[in-house]
């Protein structure tokens, strides 16, 4: 017997893929609802070959179902996702809104399963941020070999990260820049098109200088990972459409080679390495749109460091960075059998 799904958010970048990945994984779904904002009822949304029309979330009676996978942002979630809780399913929400509360586990399968079980307090499960994800897939397998001091990150994310604005405004300034000039920004801002912004999110409200965005890793790699981990970070926008990409420089507490670093990469789940040394031989955010894995490569010895590694780190930031790590704490329940199946009304 299958479970009873819910996808709120449904007509969404994140939210459709999530529809995509359920049906990919054959996860055990008896019946599946879409829903959204009043305003896209009626919407059409697929489901493997199933046609599925947009309900409203204001009025969809949550405990009719088993699991929600929600992902339609911060305030939303907010104000939804305790309602959803105490109605009896599990909320596996996309949002920041959770992700930093105590009473609700921030989880990344590959690295932090055990911690899913505290989800009862709540009922709410948090996804990660996508850079986050693809950042700790990798370190996870180089922490437990050799202990890692600290972590300087650079990050290259692609526009769909901003949702349909974003990947709207690349492609309306690209197209415009060879015809009648590029379009004033409008959700970035500085000009997306063949260039390159620093600054994801908006800037804190202290004296940090750090963006939001920046200020989210080191955050939850202190949660998930290990709260003694120094993380210095700094985040870019490029015009990409999809594939987060991050150059990584980790320093170790304890001596670790390149070779050793590649042959615990290459065991652990979740992970594709790829690192020739020669033209080419690495993962581009391109190469790796629609896979599931955290992609490494360019993997090499710090010499400036006495026990250090520089990595090249991709991955889908719509699939692993989002969709397919909602799917996978979904999956984990399951698997632990830890979702309460309920009656239908």
């Amino acid at each position: 017997m299958g479970y009873r799904v819910a996808v709120v958010g449904a007509t969404g970048n994140v939210g459709r893929e999530m529809f995509n990945i359920l049906e990919e994984v054959n996860f055990p779904v008896d019946k599946i609802h879409a829903i959204a904002s009043r305003k896209s009822i009626g919407v059409e949304v697929s489901f493997g070959e199933k046609i599925l029309k947009c309900e409203d979330l204001a009025q969809f009676d949550f405990s009719t179902v088993d699991i929600v996978l929600m992902s339609a942002g911060g305030e939303v979630s907010k104000e939804w996702s305790p309602k959803i809780g105490k109605a009896g399913p599990v909320v596996i929400d996309n949002s920041s809104a959770w992700r930093m509360d105590p009473d609700v586990p921030l989880i990344i399968p590959e690295v932090n399963p055990d911690a899913v079980v505290g989800f009862t307090k709540k009922n709410i499960i948090a996804n990660p941020n996508c850079t986050t994800m693809g950042l700790l897939v990798a370190l996870k397998p180089l922490h437990d070999l050799a202990k890692i001091k600290r972590v300087v990150v650079s990050t290259y994310q692609s526009v769909s990260g901003s949702g349909k604005a974003g990947m709207d405004e690349l492609w309306d300034q690209t197209k415009g820049v060879f015809v009648l000039g590029a379009p004033e920004p409008k959700k970035y801002p500085k000009q997306i098109a063949f260039n390159v912004i620093p600054q994801c999110d908006d800037f804190l409200d202290d004296d940090s200088g750090e963006t939001k965005e920046e200020r989210k890793m080191p955050d939850e790699t202190h949660k998930i990972l290990d709260p003694a981990i120094l993380v210095s970070v700094t985040c870019v926008r490029v015009p990409v459409f999809v594939g987060h990409s991050l150059s990584v420089n980790v320093e170790f507490e304890n001596a670790i080679s390149d070779e050793e670093a590649r042959e615990a990469l290459r065991d652990a789940p979740g992970v594709v390495v790829i690192d020739k040394r020669e033209d080419g031989g690495y993962a581009t955010a391109k190469d790796i749109q629609g896979e599931f894995p955290v992609h490494v490569s360019r993997i090499r010895n710090d010499p400036t460091l006495k026990h250090g590694l520089s990595l090249w780190v991709v991955s889908d930031n719509l699939r692993k960075g989002a969709a397919l790590n909602a799917v996978q704490i979904a999956e984990l329940l399951h698997e632990r059998g830890l979702i309460k199946q309920r009656l239908p009304a």
